[in-house]
């Protein structure tokens, strides 16, 4: 498909995470600080086994920050052009996929319980094609999204 005419709406979702590289490191610094403050005070105590447990603590810090950070590279692109709807998702852990739809066939479901106001799912649907996008987003910004992605779908032309 030759996308240099055509016109697009794009969307590009990621995860959001409020600690920066900066502050994971100062978070990493204090949690090493006291860890050592602590094993400091098990040796003087005669307790040195211990002190091997408060470095286990910091590990475990550190390998749930790692994880957290390779999430947070994940992607999501929705790119909606004249003739079709192209999802591409990234992710640190798996190859790049993309999945294609028809454009006049896709629709946009959210699904919503507004008795209790609870906020599921955001899907695209094309036949008996599911898939769900944006599963990282607050429950408002799928909101958001839907509304966006509905409107977009339905203008004739982009």
């Amino acid at each position: 498909m030759d996308d240099s005419n055509s016109k697009v709406w794009q969307a590009t979702l990621t995860p959001h995470r409020s600690l920066t590289k900066q502050g994971f490191l100062v978070l990493m610094g204090l949690v090493v600080a006291i860890n050592l403050i602590v094993a400091g005070m098990f040796v003087a105590l005669g307790a040195w086994p211990i002190a091997g447990f408060a470095g286990l603590d910091v590990l475990l810090v550190w390998w749930a920050f790692k994880a957290n950070f390779a999430d947070a590279r994940k992607l999501e692109r929705i790119s909606i052009t004249e003739h079709e709807l192209v999802l591409d998702r990234v992710s640190e852990k798996l190859p790049p996929q993309q999945q294609r739809f028809v454009r006049r066939w896709v629709r946009v479901e959210l699904q919503e319980d507004t008795e209790r106001e609870l906020i599921g799912s955001l899907l695209l649907i094309s036949g008996r094609t599911r898939v769900a996008i944006g599963e990282f987003l607050a429950p408002e910004e799928r909101k958001t999204l839907a509304k966006a992605l509905k409107t977009a779908l339905a203008i004739p032309r982009i």
